[in-house]
């Protein structure tokens, strides 16, 4: 918009309010004294306390809009400077940084309740320092703050590379970013002080709900509106996933998540469903959370990732297209294998089961094509530990998507149910495949979005890639046999009939495994943090100024041919 004649008490000009400013300040402002009044009429204090965050948050959007239109020289940016994109990483700057805190917060976390269970002292008889407590915060954090953040952070990058276009709307990023860490704020603090409705990887309360829907249509409008205003006339495969991703998470929370609110003023309210109702949606939205959430978004990342770091073409264009579909397909179906030997009708079970199995083709699918892609580029793991890590990655995809459909079968399932068997094939997935890629994402971003030619250390990465692999090895080892072991004693009778072990031993037999696991974590957590401080040095280093031809060779996808 053009500049007004008005002249701020500094001497500065004025800017007219773009129409979304205008409507973001409104909105904030509207919002200030209903939050206010539910702050002061609620009697639950930690519901009080999150409508007083959000008042704090409306007052400074309030306020940060307010300054744009203020500052000096501060106009919306435009969307292309001499004939090239004018990016916007602001928000995609902002969403990696927010990975990184929420990661070694999670990774933290995650340590103290596994010392929890193998030192159960260390539960210290406080509600908010408690196992129950701490358990969904770390999943959390390292699912939808972590691994959330690392999604939003490289789907904004992608798109815009791909597209060749600045992310669509110039407030509507930061509101994504922002919003989503805001519901990561209120999540977290939620859990410590009780507020949970108790489904798994859903816990947060109906008002959290409801505002991460509005978040989450945001983005899905953002990324659509770039791709629609794309300068490439071919959707990139990674775009593909991420879109995926997007959608059906949506889809997701909007179904497991129907509630009704107690009242405005209580922050209790109650599903929708009940019975075994209840939990196939909770399981429907809690498999394919693993499978869009954690599977398709990060495979748009590797689809996009690996390719620039090995500086080679995606391996098969055609297989990429056909696991797509069937991932597509298939993974939707999976969830009741959730929910064997439970009230759930036989034959959702079998369902379940089945497409669990069928599964196993398309996800090696995606390993299979990822690692092809470093055809004539392998000797590069010798040098590039950044690479290794992303390679090592696919390896563990491949291995947790093979364990996957092999404990949905119900003869294994009999043995793997409820042990620590599952625990570990969680884990597998989540530092082996999410964690890593999501590294090696990250080591690739900060250096082009800082601006800098390369990392500050790679000797650091490479310490960071072993010490994290060690802790990943103990973990999954322990969780393997401590699971197996478990499923065995529990499954044992004598030759009276009579369980051969009382509940107590088999707890008492999980001791050593589980001080295993907790010096996994340490290990892992160490490598995070040591990833932390490389980048952090990264940053810290003098700007380069990096000619614009070779930065975009460098960030290029490249497509391999259909046939």
């Amino acid at each position: 918009m053009a500049w007004g004649q008005r002249m701020s008490a500094t001497g500065y000009p004025i800017r007219r309010a773009t129409t979304g400013e205008f409507a973001g300040m409104l909105i904030s402002a509207a919002a200030v004294m209903p939050f206010l009044m539910v702050a002061a009429l609620t009697d639950h204090s930690g519901y009080a306390f999150h409508a007083t965050l959000a008042m704090l948050a409306s007052f400074a959007s309030i306020f940060l809009i307010g300054n744009r239109c203020f500052r000096p020289g501060q106009v919306p940016a435009p969307q292309e400077i001499n004939g090239k994109p004018n990016y916007n990483m602001g928000p995609v700057k902002f969403a990696t940084v927010a990975s990184m805190f929420w990661g070694i917060a999670g990774f933290t976390v995650g340590l103290i309740i596994a010392l929890q269970l193998a030192f159960p002292a260390l539960n210290f008889d406080l509600p908010w320092t408690s196992f129950g407590r701490l358990r969904p915060l770390h999943t959390s954090a390292v699912i939808f703050a972590f691994g959330g953040n690392v999604l939003i952070a490289t789907s904004f990058y992608v798109v815009q590379r791909t597209s060749r276009a600045r992310l669509a709307g110039d407030l509507a990023p930061w509101f994504v970013v922002l919003g989503y860490n805001f519901f990561i704020v209120i999540a977290g603090t939620g859990y410590l002080l009780g507020i949970t409705q108790g489904k798994e990887y859903a816990e947060p309360e109906w008002y959290a709900d409801l505002w991460l829907t509005i978040v989450w249509v945001t983005y899905l409008l953002v990324f659509l509106m770039t791709l629609a205003k794309r300068k490439e006339p071919h959707i990139y495969v990674a775009n593909w996933f991420y879109l995926a991703f997007i959608l059906t998470i949506a889809v997701l929370h909007l179904g497991n998540n129907l509630a009704l609110p107690v009242s405005v003023l209580s922050p209790k309210s109650y599903i929708v469903w009940s019975g075994v109702q209840d939990a196939m949606f909770q399981w429907w939205y809690g498999h394919n959370a693993v499978g869009f959430f954690l599977t398709a978004g990060f495979l748009a990342i590797m689809y996009y990732f690996v390719p620039k770091r090995a500086n080679r073409p995606v391996y098969s264009y055609r297989l990429s297209i056909i696991h797509f579909w069937a991932l597509i397909f298939l993974y939707i179906w999976a969830g009741p294998h959730h929910l064997h030997y439970t009230a759930l009708p036989d034959w959702a079970q079998t369902l379940g089961m089945t497409f669990s199995i069928m599964l196993w083709m398309p996800s090696w699918g995606g390993m299979i094509n990822g690692l092809m892609t470093l055809s004539g580029a392998w000797d590069k793991l010798r040098t590039d530990p950044v690479l290794r890590m992303m390679v090592v990655s696919l390896a563990f995809y491949g291995m947790s998507t093979f364990e996957g459909p092999l404990m949905s079968i119900k003869a294994v399932n009999s043995l793997s149910h409820y042990t620590d068997w599952t625990i570990g094939h969680v884990h597998s997935g989540a530092l082996g495949w999410v964690a890593y890629i999501s590294f090696g994402a990250i080591y690739c971003l900060v250096p082009w979005l800082w601006n800098r030619r390369e990392l500050y250390s790679l000797r650091l990465v490479n310490w960071h890639f072993w010490i994290s692999t060690l802790g990943i090895v103990f973990y999954i080892s322990a969780m393997w046999v401590s699971g197996i072991l478990q499923g065995l004693m529990w499954r044992a009778y004598t030759s009276l009939g009579f369980l051969e072990y009382s509940f107590i031993e088999t707890v008492e037999a999980m001791h050593p495994f589980y001080v295993i696991r907790a010096l996994g974590g340490a290990l892992f957590l160490i490598g995070a943090l040591i990833m932390v401080f490389n980048l952090w040095m990264t940053v810290r280093s003098g700007t380069v100024d990096v000619p614009q031809a070779d930065y975009d060779h460098g960030l290029a996808p490249q497509l391999a041919p259909a046939q």
